[in-house]
């Protein structure tokens, strides 16, 4: 089970194919509000109850407690003829959260990570995804022996790639994205079919991976 805090994300996983399990909220809150349109169990609670199951230093009326799903493992027959972001060891809760809503955005389902990427149903995670999770499909595996299998083209984003802009993305593939501190794990990157860069102009050291992801999205 995981946690989600807030109408507004609430509201996303009730209108999703998640399982809510229950919702919580305090007194004044009318759960009315929610439209519900499945059977859901309801329980009122106090603001000193709230704030000892929330997460955030200032708790919100309303969180729901959720079923994780067991998604379909992602192959080659299940990826073709789109893009699907792929994470190699991605560790902050933010750059997670960004990345999830960013694919939410631009209609990408599937995000794929390896093991030790951060857990997308850390409560942080939830939080700054803002509802998007409840639309995009998060995936755990080896990379190393699950991208061959895919057949699919690889994107690596590296420091000395093809410019982005000037790269022919084609209609399907995977964008490979690396670790915040250290960036593909030299495994991985012999596995990308083309590593692109988005061409540095001033002088900073590096560029923030959801910001990264961002741009691979957009092109």
């Amino acid at each position: 089970m995981f946690l989600a805090e807030g109408y507004k994300s609430v509201v996303e996983f009730i209108d999703s194919s998640y399982q809510v399990e229950g919702i919580y909220h305090t007194a004044p809150f009318d759960p009315k509000m929610l439209n519900l349109s499945r059977n859901i169990n309801l329980y009122a609670i106090s603001a000193t109850e709230m704030q000892k199951i929330s997460g955030l230093k200032t708790p919100q009326d309303v969180i729901a407690v959720i079923a994780i799903p067991q998604w379909p493992k992602p192959g080659n027959n299940n990826l073709k003829e789109k893009f699907s972001i792929v994470l190699d060891g991605v560790q902050d809760p933010g750059n997670m959260g960004t990345i999830i809503r960013t694919a939410d955005w631009f209609g990408i389902t599937d995000i794929i990570c390896s093991t030790d990427t951060v857990d997308a149903y850390n409560p942080k995670v939830v939080q700054a995804s803002m509802g998007s999770l409840s639309r995009v499909r998060v995936h755990y595996t080896e990379l190393a022996t699950a991208l061959p299998k895919m057949n699919l083209p690889v994107f690596g984003a590296m420091l000395d790639g093809g410019v982005i802009y000037k790269t022919d993305f084609g209609n399907e593939g995977l964008l490979l994205m690396g670790n915040e501190g250290n960036g593909i794990r030299p495994g991985l990157q012999k596995l990308i079919t083309v590593a692109v860069t988005i061409p540095r102009v001033g002088k900073a050291e590096s560029l923030n991976v959801g910001i990264a992801t961002a741009l691979f999205c957009s092109e």
